[in-house]
This record gives C-alpha cells, sequence and structure tokens, in this order.
C-alpha cells in the first residue's frame, strides 16, 4: 500500500495499517517496481534494489529473505516510521513509469 494525498493524520500508510491492526508485524517493502520485475529483478548485471523498513527485527529478516529468493538486494531502511520515505519513492516510479521513461524501470542503491 501506499499513501496518495493528505488526508490523514500518518505519514505513510504502513504507519496507519500498524495503529490499526494490534499486534501485527508490518513491514514496508515491495512498493518501488512494477510487478512486472517480480520475476526478473535484474537490469543487465545489476540487481534491482527493494527497500524495506520496520519495527520488528525477525519480520525484516524474514521479508528480506524473500526479497532475496526473488533476486533483489535488500536494504534495510531502519524502522516502520520511515515508510513514508519509501512511499513517496514508490510515486517517482508511478511518474516516471507513467511518462516516456515507461514501467521497465527500478531503482538500486550505488555504495563504495
Amino acid at each position: 500500500t501506499n499513501r496518495f494525498g493528505t488526508d490523514s493524520q500518518f505519514d505513510s500508510a504502513a504507519e496507519e495499517i500498524a495503529l490499526n491492526t494490534p499486534g501485527s508485524r508490518v513491514v514496508k517493502a515491495f512498493n518501488t517496481i512494477g510487478y512486472e520485475r517480480y520475476g526478473r529483478p535484474n537490469f543487465g548485471s545489476e540487481r534491482v534494489s527493494m527497500f524495506l523498513c520496520g519495527d520488528d527485527v525477525n519480520a525484516k529478516s524474514v521479508v528480506g529473505g524473500l526479497t532475496e529468493e526473488l533476486g533483489f538486494e535488500p536494504v534495510d531502511c531502519g524502522l516502520l516510521s520511515n515508510a513514508g520515505m519509501l512511499e513517496s519513492l514508490a510515486r517517482l516510479w508511478i511518474f516516471l513509469a507513467g511518462k516516456s521513461v515507461g514501467r521497465n524501470v527500478g531503482f538500486r542503491l550505488l555504495r563504495e
């Protein structure tokens, strides 16, 4: 889920879900690339980064493992309070996908 608009007291849909489902272990992930690339997360030799965040370390580990099994590079972005940043990145992806760039685009975190 992603938040579009400002009609909520929450910075992200993920935080709202966590608050409204007591005891749940919410991890924000899988929102910054089109579904078409879930089965092929590479662009040439580069793996697409899958950003994730959540408050439960074990739940993040499970989701991180799922992203790796699919072929993505998991990038832990910290606590669920950071989910708004991932939702903003999703809005950027949607903007790019709707313009001349098209849906065949992904993000990669480069490190040195």
